[in-house]
């Protein structure tokens, strides 16, 4: 009997050791429904970059994926655009059971920029929607973002509508537009769908 408790009291520090290791700075247990978490090639999103150089802007940004973390970094110039910004491939989700999206960030104190695209059209060219959200320099954060704070634009432009119909989502973005110059740094862990009852932060 002592060797089966002594067998079992192992496995489970064995458990408990591998969840605080992938831990983040007091993350607790990770629910809601994974988008993506950099880790497997499964949840590989097809991001890549658009800078402001496609509108004749000098900011610079780039991205790598390495230790199951995605890391964004470059720097902003406002003479000419003045943002920078990393978009997923397209894609198909059906996000209607959820009250919006949960970044897990390690940020460098200025704002970022969630975006979100469906297939909403304005004159026939793609809507995106975009919410904002503050980073903490150097920690470790979980935000979440509800699906009602994202607003349409067009080309940067504030539109109106359509409002946001989280059943069509086809593309995801991660953008710095804070219209400050200098070097920026976000690293991104994971991102989720959080149901209502599961919203941390607003």
């Amino acid at each position: 009997m002592r060797i089966v408790a002594l067998t079992i009291a192992l496995i489970i520090g064995g458990l408990l050791m591998t969840v605080s290791a992938h831990s983040r700075d007091g993350e607790g247990t990770a629910t809601g429904l994974l988008l993506t978490d950099f880790v497997s090639a499964k949840t590989d999103l097809g991001w890549f970059v658009v800078n402001d150089n496609v509108m004749g802007g000098r900011s610079q940004g780039d991205f790598k994926v390495e230790q199951g973390e995605l890391h964004f970094a470059g720097s902003t110039n406002t003479r000419g655009g003045g943002f920078s910004s990393i978009r997923t491939g397209a894609m198909r989700l059906d996000l209607s059971q959820y009250e919006g999206v949960r970044l897990r960030v390690k940020g460098d104190g200025r704002r970022y920029t969630w975006r979100l695209t469906t297939n909403a059209r304005y004159w026939g060219r793609q809507v995106s929607y975009w919410a904002d959200f503050e980073t903490e320099d150097g920690a470790w954060t979980t935000v979440d973002i509800p699906f009602s704070r994202f607003v349409p634009r067009f080309r940067g432009t504030r539109l109106s509508g359509p409002a946001l119909d989280p059943a069509q989502v086809t593309g995801m973005g991660l953008m710095i537009y804070d219209k400050l110059d200098g070097p920026f740094e976000l690293r991104l862990d994971s991102v989720r769908a959080f149901p209502a009852e599961e919203q941390i932060k607003l």
